[in-house]
Protein backbone atom coordinates (compact mmCIF):
# COMPACT_ATOMS: atom_id res chain seq x y z
CA UNK A 1 0.00 0.00 0.00
CA UNK A 2 1.09 3.73 -0.58
CA UNK A 3 2.61 6.02 1.85
CA UNK A 4 1.80 9.76 2.09
CA UNK A 5 2.33 12.38 4.23
CA UNK A 6 0.67 15.70 5.24
CA UNK A 7 0.81 18.58 7.41
CA UNK A 8 -2.99 18.12 8.13
CA UNK A 9 -5.17 15.72 7.08
CA UNK A 10 -8.99 16.65 7.49
CA UNK A 11 -11.62 14.06 7.26
CA UNK A 12 -14.85 14.59 6.26
CA UNK A 13 -15.50 17.12 3.07
CA UNK A 14 -18.96 19.14 4.46
CA UNK A 15 -19.11 22.35 5.45
CA UNK A 16 -16.34 22.24 8.35
CA UNK A 17 -14.08 20.55 6.82
CA UNK A 18 -14.15 22.22 3.53
CA UNK A 19 -13.70 25.76 5.45
CA UNK A 20 -10.94 24.35 7.86
CA UNK A 21 -8.95 22.71 5.14
CA UNK A 22 -8.69 26.09 3.25
CA UNK A 23 -7.79 27.84 6.14
CA UNK A 24 -5.46 25.19 6.99
CA UNK A 25 -3.87 25.57 3.08
CA UNK A 26 -3.97 29.10 3.13
CA UNK A 27 -1.51 30.12 6.25
CA UNK A 28 0.95 27.47 4.54
CA UNK A 29 0.38 23.68 5.32
CA UNK A 30 0.16 20.44 2.95
CA UNK A 31 -3.72 19.61 3.58
CA UNK A 32 -5.33 16.57 2.48
CA UNK A 33 -8.91 16.49 2.96
CA UNK A 34 -10.73 12.91 2.63
CA UNK A 35 -14.14 11.67 2.64
CA UNK A 36 -15.89 8.29 2.50
CA UNK A 37 -18.71 9.38 -0.25
CA UNK A 38 -18.44 9.79 -3.55
CA UNK A 39 -18.75 14.25 -3.59
CA UNK A 40 -18.27 16.75 -1.43
CA UNK A 41 -20.85 19.24 0.55
CA UNK A 42 -23.62 16.76 -0.31
CA UNK A 43 -25.48 19.02 2.74
CA UNK A 44 -25.02 22.13 1.25
CA UNK A 45 -26.35 21.29 -1.74
CA UNK A 46 -29.43 20.08 -0.28
CA UNK A 47 -30.18 22.95 2.38
CA UNK A 48 -32.47 25.54 2.03
CA UNK A 49 -34.30 23.62 -0.19
CA UNK A 50 -31.29 23.35 -2.80
CA UNK A 51 -30.85 27.53 -1.41
CA UNK A 52 -28.58 27.13 1.29
CA UNK A 53 -29.51 29.11 4.19
CA UNK A 54 -25.60 29.56 4.88
CA UNK A 55 -25.41 32.23 8.00
CA UNK A 56 -27.67 34.53 10.00
CA UNK A 57 -26.29 38.08 10.57
CA UNK A 58 -28.22 37.98 14.31
CA UNK A 59 -26.00 34.91 15.32
CA UNK A 60 -25.26 34.56 19.21
CA UNK A 61 -24.35 32.03 21.64
CA UNK A 62 -28.01 32.06 22.65
CA UNK A 63 -28.87 30.51 19.40
CA UNK A 64 -27.35 27.10 20.62
CA UNK A 65 -27.59 24.44 21.97
CA UNK A 66 -25.08 22.85 24.15
CA UNK A 67 -24.58 20.91 27.27
CA UNK A 68 -21.38 23.59 27.85
CA UNK A 69 -22.87 26.51 26.40
CA UNK A 70 -19.81 29.20 26.98
CA UNK A 71 -17.37 26.89 24.79
CA UNK A 72 -18.79 28.39 21.33
CA UNK A 73 -18.71 32.17 22.51
CA UNK A 74 -15.01 32.38 21.35
CA UNK A 75 -15.05 30.84 17.71
CA UNK A 76 -18.63 33.16 17.20
CA UNK A 77 -16.78 36.27 17.82
CA UNK A 78 -13.87 35.57 15.99
CA UNK A 79 -15.41 34.56 12.86
CA UNK A 80 -18.88 36.00 12.14
CA UNK A 81 -21.21 36.08 9.64
CA UNK A 82 -20.47 39.59 8.16
CA UNK A 83 -16.59 37.89 7.50
CA UNK A 84 -18.45 34.75 5.68
CA UNK A 85 -20.78 37.37 4.11
CA UNK A 86 -17.58 39.34 2.35
CA UNK A 87 -16.32 35.77 1.05
CA UNK A 88 -19.43 34.85 -0.51
CA UNK A 89 -19.43 38.86 -1.90
CA UNK A 90 -16.04 38.21 -3.50
CA UNK A 91 -16.78 35.22 -5.41
CA UNK A 92 -20.14 37.80 -7.26
CA UNK A 93 -22.79 34.99 -5.54
CA UNK A 94 -25.92 37.18 -5.51
CA UNK A 95 -27.85 35.75 -1.98
CA UNK A 96 -31.20 37.28 -0.60
CA UNK A 97 -32.71 38.09 3.19
CA UNK A 98 -35.58 35.42 2.97
CA UNK A 99 -36.09 36.50 6.30
CA UNK A 100 -34.71 39.16 9.18
CA UNK A 101 -31.19 37.64 9.17
CA UNK A 102 -31.49 34.97 7.24
CA UNK A 103 -29.66 34.76 4.06
CA UNK A 104 -29.59 31.95 1.31
CA UNK A 105 -28.21 32.09 -2.23
CA UNK A 106 -30.10 34.05 -4.74
CA UNK A 107 -29.01 30.69 -7.41
CA UNK A 108 -28.55 26.90 -6.43
CA UNK A 109 -27.09 26.06 -3.34
CA UNK A 110 -23.95 24.71 -6.15
CA UNK A 111 -23.04 28.16 -6.10
CA UNK A 112 -21.40 28.06 -2.60
CA UNK A 113 -20.27 24.86 -2.63
CA UNK A 114 -18.69 26.55 -5.54
CA UNK A 115 -16.69 28.64 -3.25
CA UNK A 116 -15.57 26.89 -0.97
CA UNK A 117 -14.20 24.19 -3.37
CA UNK A 118 -12.03 26.95 -4.92
CA UNK A 119 -10.98 28.76 -1.93
CA UNK A 120 -9.61 25.01 -1.05
CA UNK A 121 -8.32 24.40 -4.41
CA UNK A 122 -6.49 27.99 -4.33
CA UNK A 123 -4.99 27.33 -0.81
CA UNK A 124 -3.40 23.70 -2.59
CA UNK A 125 -5.68 21.95 -0.63
CA UNK A 126 -5.25 17.91 -1.78
CA UNK A 127 -8.91 16.77 -1.65
CA UNK A 128 -9.70 12.70 -2.47
CA UNK A 129 -12.92 11.10 -2.28
CA UNK A 130 -14.09 7.59 -1.71
CA UNK A 131 -11.60 7.10 1.05
CA UNK A 132 -12.30 5.27 3.77
CA UNK A 133 -10.24 5.43 7.15
CA UNK A 134 -9.75 2.64 8.50
CA UNK A 135 -7.52 3.15 11.58
CA UNK A 136 -6.38 6.26 13.51
CA UNK A 137 -3.46 6.21 15.46
CA UNK A 138 -1.89 8.99 18.05
CA UNK A 139 1.55 9.41 17.99
CA UNK A 140 3.83 12.15 19.64
CA UNK A 141 4.78 14.09 16.38
CA UNK A 142 0.90 13.53 14.80
CA UNK A 143 -1.21 10.85 13.78
CA UNK A 144 -0.97 8.03 11.35
CA UNK A 145 -4.12 7.03 9.68
CA UNK A 146 -4.71 3.62 7.66
CA UNK A 147 -6.88 4.51 4.85
CA UNK A 148 -8.86 2.97 1.67
CA UNK A 149 -5.68 4.27 -0.27
CA UNK A 150 -2.84 3.18 1.68
CA UNK A 151 -1.36 4.58 4.69
CA UNK A 152 -0.82 8.93 5.97
CA UNK A 153 1.11 9.70 8.61
CA UNK A 154 0.37 13.69 9.22
CA UNK A 155 1.18 16.40 11.61
CA UNK A 156 -2.40 17.29 12.79
CA UNK A 157 -5.77 15.58 12.52
CA UNK A 158 -9.14 17.49 12.21
CA UNK A 159 -12.37 15.45 12.56
CA UNK A 160 -14.99 16.84 10.72
CA UNK A 161 -17.55 13.86 10.28
CA UNK A 162 -20.34 15.66 10.68
CA UNK A 163 -23.57 14.08 12.66
CA UNK A 164 -26.10 11.03 12.11
CA UNK A 165 -29.04 13.67 10.06
CA UNK A 166 -29.61 12.67 7.00
CA UNK A 167 -27.77 8.92 5.84
CA UNK A 168 -28.69 8.82 2.35
CA UNK A 169 -26.19 11.80 2.26
CA UNK A 170 -23.57 9.25 3.89
CA UNK A 171 -23.67 10.39 7.52
CA UNK A 172 -22.35 7.77 9.28
CA UNK A 173 -21.26 7.50 13.43
CA UNK A 174 -17.33 7.38 12.65
CA UNK A 175 -16.48 10.58 14.35
CA UNK A 176 -18.07 9.69 17.65
CA UNK A 177 -16.69 6.19 17.41
CA UNK A 178 -13.24 8.35 17.15
CA UNK A 179 -13.58 10.44 19.96
CA UNK A 180 -14.62 7.26 22.23
CA UNK A 181 -11.47 5.47 20.77
CA UNK A 182 -9.49 8.52 22.34
CA UNK A 183 -11.16 8.38 25.64
CA UNK A 184 -13.99 11.24 25.02
CA UNK A 185 -17.19 11.38 26.49
CA UNK A 186 -20.23 11.39 23.60
CA UNK A 187 -23.24 12.97 25.23
CA UNK A 188 -26.22 11.14 24.08
CA UNK A 189 -27.11 11.61 20.64
CA UNK A 190 -30.68 12.39 19.23
CA UNK A 191 -32.18 13.91 15.86
CA UNK A 192 -32.97 17.58 16.12
CA UNK A 193 -34.64 20.68 13.85
CA UNK A 194 -36.75 17.06 12.95
CA UNK A 195 -40.41 16.82 12.33
CA UNK A 196 -42.99 15.31 15.14
CA UNK A 197 -45.41 12.17 14.56
CA UNK A 198 -48.46 11.51 16.22
CA UNK A 199 -50.54 8.97 17.21
CA UNK A 200 -53.09 6.76 15.53
CA UNK A 201 -56.14 8.94 16.96
CA UNK A 202 -54.81 12.89 16.06
CA UNK A 203 -52.91 11.76 13.37
CA UNK A 204 -55.95 10.37 11.85
CA UNK A 205 -57.71 13.82 12.32
CA UNK A 206 -54.78 16.03 10.69
CA UNK A 207 -53.81 13.82 8.23
CA UNK A 208 -56.23 15.07 5.78
CA UNK A 209 -54.72 18.73 6.28
CA UNK A 210 -51.50 17.55 4.95
CA UNK A 211 -50.50 20.49 3.29
CA UNK A 212 -52.14 23.37 5.42
CA UNK A 213 -49.69 25.66 7.09
CA UNK A 214 -50.50 28.64 9.71
CA UNK A 215 -48.43 30.58 11.76
CA UNK A 216 -48.26 29.73 15.74
CA UNK A 217 -46.13 29.94 18.35
CA UNK A 218 -45.28 26.03 19.80
CA UNK A 219 -43.93 25.65 23.74
CA UNK A 220 -42.04 22.96 24.82
CA UNK A 221 -38.93 22.35 27.07
CA UNK A 222 -39.17 25.49 28.52
CA UNK A 223 -38.66 27.26 24.67
CA UNK A 224 -41.42 29.29 22.99
CA UNK A 225 -40.76 29.69 19.00
CA UNK A 226 -43.08 31.98 16.69
CA UNK A 227 -43.09 30.37 13.38
CA UNK A 228 -45.51 28.55 10.34
CA UNK A 229 -46.26 25.50 11.57
CA UNK A 230 -46.99 22.65 8.36
CA UNK A 231 -49.17 19.85 8.50
CA UNK A 232 -48.22 16.58 6.99
CA UNK A 233 -49.25 13.08 6.16
CA UNK A 234 -47.19 12.00 9.15
CA UNK A 235 -47.38 14.91 11.86
CA UNK A 236 -46.42 18.12 11.87
CA UNK A 237 -43.40 20.26 10.66
CA UNK A 238 -42.71 23.50 9.55
CA UNK A 239 -39.92 25.98 11.38
CA UNK A 240 -42.12 25.96 14.63
CA UNK A 241 -42.01 22.49 15.14
CA UNK A 242 -38.17 21.61 13.37
CA UNK A 243 -37.38 24.71 16.34
CA UNK A 244 -39.28 23.06 19.26
CA UNK A 245 -38.09 19.69 18.20
CA UNK A 246 -34.59 20.29 19.10
CA UNK A 247 -36.13 20.89 22.94
CA UNK A 248 -38.55 18.22 23.21
CA UNK A 249 -37.74 15.37 24.62
CA UNK A 250 -40.05 12.12 24.65
CA UNK A 251 -43.19 11.53 26.49
CA UNK A 252 -43.61 15.66 27.02
CA UNK A 253 -46.49 17.63 25.98
CA UNK A 254 -46.01 20.41 23.09
CA UNK A 255 -48.33 23.10 23.35
CA UNK A 256 -49.15 25.22 20.21
CA UNK A 257 -50.76 28.94 20.34
CA UNK A 258 -52.56 28.66 17.00
CA UNK A 259 -53.47 32.56 17.49
CA UNK A 260 -50.30 33.50 18.58
CA UNK A 261 -50.80 37.17 17.70
CA UNK A 262 -54.46 37.94 19.23
CA UNK A 263 -55.03 37.99 22.81
CA UNK A 264 -57.69 35.78 22.41
CA UNK A 265 -60.64 36.35 25.64
CA UNK A 266 -60.43 40.18 24.80
CA UNK A 267 -60.97 39.71 20.98
CA UNK A 268 -63.90 37.37 21.24
CA UNK A 269 -65.17 39.28 24.23
CA UNK A 270 -65.41 42.43 21.59
CA UNK A 271 -66.99 40.78 18.85
CA UNK A 272 -69.08 39.06 21.24
CA UNK A 273 -70.50 42.81 22.00
CA UNK A 274 -69.98 44.09 18.16
CA UNK A 275 -71.48 41.39 16.26
CA UNK A 276 -73.00 38.82 18.45
CA UNK A 277 -74.58 36.97 15.67
CA UNK A 278 -71.37 35.49 14.39
CA UNK A 279 -70.38 32.44 15.37
CA UNK A 280 -67.41 31.01 16.65
CA UNK A 281 -66.90 28.61 13.63
CA UNK A 282 -67.33 31.39 11.18
CA UNK A 283 -64.88 33.69 13.18
CA UNK A 284 -62.70 31.58 13.23
CA UNK A 285 -62.44 30.16 9.56
CA UNK A 286 -61.88 33.66 9.13
CA UNK A 287 -58.04 33.34 11.25
CA UNK A 288 -57.34 30.47 10.13
CA UNK A 289 -56.99 28.04 6.76
CA UNK A 290 -60.87 26.63 6.75
CA UNK A 291 -60.35 23.29 6.97
CA UNK A 292 -58.13 23.74 10.11
CA UNK A 293 -60.41 25.88 11.42
CA UNK A 294 -63.56 23.06 11.34
CA UNK A 295 -61.22 20.54 12.86
CA UNK A 296 -60.00 22.89 15.71
CA UNK A 297 -64.39 23.57 15.97
CA UNK A 298 -64.23 19.52 16.22
CA UNK A 299 -61.98 19.27 19.01
CA UNK A 300 -63.45 21.54 20.95
CA UNK A 301 -66.94 20.25 21.16
CA UNK A 302 -65.39 16.78 21.53
CA UNK A 303 -63.35 18.14 25.08
CA UNK A 304 -66.07 20.97 26.10
CA UNK A 305 -69.14 19.88 24.68
CA UNK A 306 -71.33 21.55 21.59
CA UNK A 307 -70.73 25.65 21.19
CA UNK A 308 -73.19 28.21 21.44
CA UNK A 309 -74.49 29.37 17.80
CA UNK A 310 -73.89 32.71 18.36
CA UNK A 311 -71.00 34.21 20.29
CA UNK A 312 -73.88 36.05 22.04
CA UNK A 313 -74.86 32.96 23.83
CA UNK A 314 -71.29 32.66 25.24
CA UNK A 315 -70.91 33.30 29.26
CA UNK A 316 -67.53 34.86 30.15
CA UNK A 317 -66.34 31.42 31.37
CA UNK A 318 -67.22 29.73 28.24
CA UNK A 319 -65.34 32.53 26.06
CA UNK A 320 -62.03 32.02 28.63
CA UNK A 321 -62.37 28.24 28.15
CA UNK A 322 -62.63 28.90 24.18
CA UNK A 323 -59.68 30.80 24.16
CA UNK A 324 -57.46 29.05 26.51
CA UNK A 325 -58.19 25.88 24.11
CA UNK A 326 -57.13 27.18 20.82
CA UNK A 327 -53.86 29.30 22.55
CA UNK A 328 -52.56 26.46 24.72
CA UNK A 329 -54.14 22.96 22.80
CA UNK A 330 -51.64 20.40 23.80
CA UNK A 331 -50.69 16.88 22.62
CA UNK A 332 -47.69 14.47 23.65
CA UNK A 333 -45.81 13.25 20.05
CA UNK A 334 -45.71 9.71 19.26
CA UNK A 335 -42.03 10.91 18.14
CA UNK A 336 -40.14 12.39 15.39
CA UNK A 337 -39.06 11.30 12.19
CA UNK A 338 -35.83 10.48 13.81
CA UNK A 339 -32.33 11.24 11.81
CA UNK A 340 -33.95 10.07 8.02
CA UNK A 341 -35.38 13.61 7.97
CA UNK A 342 -33.49 15.72 10.88
CA UNK A 343 -31.22 18.58 10.00
CA UNK A 344 -28.93 17.99 12.80
CA UNK A 345 -27.58 15.78 15.65
CA UNK A 346 -27.90 17.11 19.36
CA UNK A 347 -25.49 15.98 21.59
CA UNK A 348 -21.93 14.60 20.51
CA UNK A 349 -18.45 15.26 21.24
CA UNK A 350 -18.11 16.55 24.87
CA UNK A 351 -16.56 19.94 24.25
CA UNK A 352 -15.17 20.55 28.01
CA UNK A 353 -12.08 17.97 26.88
CA UNK A 354 -11.23 20.42 23.83
CA UNK A 355 -10.13 24.04 23.84
CA UNK A 356 -12.37 26.44 22.53
CA UNK A 357 -9.40 28.35 20.70
CA UNK A 358 -8.45 25.93 18.53
CA UNK A 359 -10.88 22.71 18.90
CA UNK A 360 -7.90 20.68 19.85
CA UNK A 361 -8.22 17.62 22.19
CA UNK A 362 -6.65 18.76 25.54
CA UNK A 363 -5.31 15.22 26.53
CA UNK A 364 -4.12 14.60 22.37
CA UNK A 365 -3.18 18.50 21.11
CA UNK A 366 -2.80 16.83 17.66
CA UNK A 367 -6.13 15.99 16.75
CA UNK A 368 -9.36 18.82 16.65
CA UNK A 369 -12.76 18.14 16.14
CA UNK A 370 -15.13 20.72 14.71
CA UNK A 371 -18.76 21.41 13.10
CA UNK A 372 -21.92 18.81 13.92
CA UNK A 373 -19.80 16.11 15.34
CA UNK A 374 -19.68 18.65 18.57
CA UNK A 375 -22.35 18.93 21.28
CA UNK A 376 -23.11 22.01 19.97
CA UNK A 377 -26.17 22.14 18.26
CA UNK A 378 -27.53 25.74 16.37
CA UNK A 379 -31.20 26.55 15.81
CA UNK A 380 -32.91 26.92 12.19
CA UNK A 381 -32.14 29.78 10.60
CA UNK A 382 -28.71 29.60 9.27
CA UNK A 383 -26.98 29.33 12.63
CA UNK A 384 -25.39 25.75 12.13
CA UNK A 385 -23.54 27.20 8.89
CA UNK A 386 -22.06 29.55 10.49
CA UNK A 387 -20.92 27.01 13.51
CA UNK A 388 -19.44 25.45 10.47
CA UNK A 389 -17.58 28.27 9.07
CA UNK A 390 -16.73 29.58 12.76
CA UNK A 391 -15.26 26.15 14.02
CA UNK A 392 -13.87 25.33 10.35
CA UNK A 393 -11.71 28.87 10.89
CA UNK A 394 -10.62 28.19 14.53
CA UNK A 395 -9.44 24.76 13.71
CA UNK A 396 -7.81 25.80 10.55
CA UNK A 397 -5.51 28.17 12.10
CA UNK A 398 -2.46 27.72 14.44
CA UNK A 399 -1.01 24.47 12.98
CA UNK A 400 2.27 24.08 13.60
CA UNK A 401 4.71 21.64 12.93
Amino acid sequence: MSQTTADVVIIGAGAAGLMAAATAGYAGNRVLLLDHTDKPGKKILMSGGGRCNFTNLNTTPENFISSNPHFCISALKRYTPQHFLELVERHGVDYVEKAPGQLFCAGKSRELLDILLTEADWAGVDLRMKTRIEAVEATASGVNLATSAGRIEAGHLIVATGGLSIPTLGATGFGYDLARDLGLDVLPLRAGLVPLTLHPDLKEHLAPLSGLSTEVSVTTGGRTFQEPLLITHRGLSGPAILQASSYWQAGEEVVINWLPRLDLKAELTRLREQQPKTSLASWLAEQLPKRLAATLVEFLEASQGSLPLRLADFSNNRLQEVAAFLQAWSFIPAGTEGYRTAEVTLGGVDTRALSSRDFSVQACPRIRFIGEVLDVTGHLGGYNFQWAWASGVAAGQGLEA
